[in-house]
């Protein structure tokens, strides 16, 4: 089970952006990466073309990029701070499922 998934709010912990905020758009599980909305972003120069309508379309465009796993840390719903992410399983009868439990105020999430 992984750490940080889809939709999570999570805060950046290194880099240029440290102390940003946001949510993780995608998770990239085969390069460690993940995808946050409004933060680092990079400029990106493509060339000039022609759309079908006939507008140009190109020039310096300002994207996302993926950040690393280990340079964010979660957002526990319940305490509204970046924590660690511990391990509980819980039994229900004969089903057993594993949660992802906040290292601070031991809430499930």
């Amino acid at each position: 089970m992984q750490r940080i998934k889809k939709d999570d709010r999570v805060k950046i912990t290194k880099g240029k952006d440290r102390g940003k905020e946001g949510r993780v758009v995608k998770v990239f599980r085969d390069r460690d990466r993940v995808l946050v909305e409004g933060v680092n972003y990079v400029t990106k120069h493509q060339p000039l073309r022609q759309n079908n309508r006939g507008a140009m379309e190109g020039g310096i465009i300002q994207t996302e990029a993926a950040v690393h796993v280990s340079n964010v840390m979660p957002i526990c719903p319940s305490c509204g701070e970046a924590t660690r992410v511990g391990f509980v399983i819980t039994e229900d009868g004969d089903r057993r499922s594993k949660m992802r439990q906040c290292k601070k105020c031991e809430g499930t999430f």
